[in-house]
């Protein structure tokens, strides 16, 4: 008797798990499972080659217009593509952007796998501004949230921006976020990239201009010079250096705040994706978002993803912190040891049906993991799709929020003559193909 078609499919739970117990033995193991380039479907992501940077790299870099700033003096805003033939990032000097990230499936199948806008006024809009997603952005000063606008410095009071109400948030209104980036293009033997800079006056943080209650008076104290150096290599992990300098006492956390939906940007949820946190502890927040100073522990709660958790699975519980946060938008407690910054993995975000794999390693001693909670469907991506909430997820390396408010928590503090240093690399491959191959 002929079996039916619906016989023989495997269920997208059976997939998931399949896939799932393939992608354990894989990161068990000494090496990490990567697809063989492919040569089909670069053509809808390739760039225009308005200016090609040569080397002896397998890297191209390319260089083309993305716009102009509305703006007095019509600032220009360019994109810079780099692939290595299998990933490609596309990185605008706008806000340091990570604008689209293509890279293949299992079946080597190449789809753009984070959350953005195909021209610059998408992230110019009202509606975009009015939500202020900060997709794919470098965020700075200061990551994350700071409790009321206020910090001390050597007995001294800084104000922000109060532009998440009642807190200051990824450095005010007009963060690093909007600024435009000096970019200069490169290519070693192995890698190329493109190193971007941004030089910081003392007093940014405040904006004047912008209704803030209560009003800032100060702003961020020190001339900061930062650079961010993207590169790409081989085995497509894009790497992101930040470094930065001070000519005054000063906090400083910068992340990157790109959004990731590895079956491809405006394809629905994020709730099937299994992640896997290497964190044992979090910092539960307030009803604000504000850390209370507590670094509590995962196990027993929402909150453990020591082993893969589909995102779906506890998001819509009762759990305080989970109400709080309309889902998650906390940070882990990386497992290192006190003072450690050596690059370890992070984190890991596994979609089942695409068998693409996300591995985020970093130095810093936390990770921001948030839902797209606040997503709400007034922004229309890249794909031309609706964005709704869920429709894409945030992994922020970090120092943890608030930290110039909490003694506890590893400092921010930069002082003159110190170099910030740190280092994040997002690492794609795809596991479950007929023929992976490891490095």
């Amino acid at each position: 008797m002929r079996r039916s078609i619906r016989s023989l499919k495997l269920s997208r739970v059976a997939l998931g798990a399949a896939l799932l117990a393939l992608v354990a033995g894989i990161l068990a193991g000494p090496t990490l499972a990567k697809r063989p380039s492919s040569k089909q479907h670069r053509g809808s992501h390739q760039a225009q080659h308005h200016g090609k940077f040569h080397g002896h790299s397998a890297i191209s870099v390319t260089k083309e217009p993305f716009g102009t700033l509305d703006d007095a003096a019509g600032t220009p805003v360019d994109r810079y593509t780099i692939s290595n033939g299998r990933t490609t990032a596309k990185i605008l000097t706008y806000g340091g952007i990570i604008e689209q990230l293509w890279t293949p499936d299992r079946r080597g199948h190449e789809a753009n796998v984070t959350l953005g806008f195909k021209d610059l006024a998408g992230y110019r809009s009202p509606a975009y501004i009015k939500s202020n997603p900060y997709f794919g952005a470098l965020i700075g000063r200061y990551g994350n949230r700071i409790a009321k606008g206020r910090f001390s410095l050597d007995g001294t009071e800084y104000s922000l921006d109060i532009n998440n109400p009642p807190n200051s948030l990824h450095g005010g209104f007009e963060g690093f976020n909007r600024k435009v980036w000096q970019a200069t293009p490169f290519q070693t033997a192995h890698t190329g990239g493109v190193v971007l800079t941004y030089d910081s006056p003392a007093g940014e943080g405040c904006t004047k201009s912008m209704p803030s209650t209560p009003p800032c008076t100060t702003g961020y104290p020190g001339n900061l010079h930062v650079q961010v150096t993207y590169s790409l290599n081989r085995h497509s992990d894009l790497r992101m250096d930040y470094l930065a300098t001070t000519d005054a006492p000063t906090v400083l956390n910068l992340t990157n705040h790109a959004y990731w939906n590895l079956m491809g940007e405006g394809s629905g949820t994020i709730y099937d994706h299994q992640l896997q946190l290497k964190a044992s502890h979090f910092t539960p927040v307030d009803s604000t978002l504000i850390p209370t100073g507590e670094i509590r522990p995962v196990a027993g709660t929402p909150f453990d993803f020591t082993s893969f958790h589909a995102i779906g699975e506890r998001i819509r519980g009762n759990d305080e912190q989970l109400v709080f946060g309309r889902g998650y938008d906390h940070n882990w407690v990386l497992d290192r040891p006190a003072g450690d910054t050596s690059m370890k993995v992070a984190a890991r975000l596994f979609e089942p049906t695409s068998g693409r794999l996300l591995t985020i390693s970093t130095t810093e001693p936390g990770i921001q993991f948030y839902s797209g909670n606040f997503l709400d469907g007034t922004l229309y991506g890249t794909s031309g799709r609706q964005y709704r909430q869920g429709d894409g997820l945030a992994l922020e390396t970090q120092h943890y929020p608030d930290s110039p408010n909490h003694p506890n928590f590893p400092s921010t503090r930069l002082d003159p003559g110190q170099t910030y240093r740190t280092s994040t690399i997002y690492g794609f491959s795809a596991v479950g193909g007929p023929h992976p191959h490891h490095r």
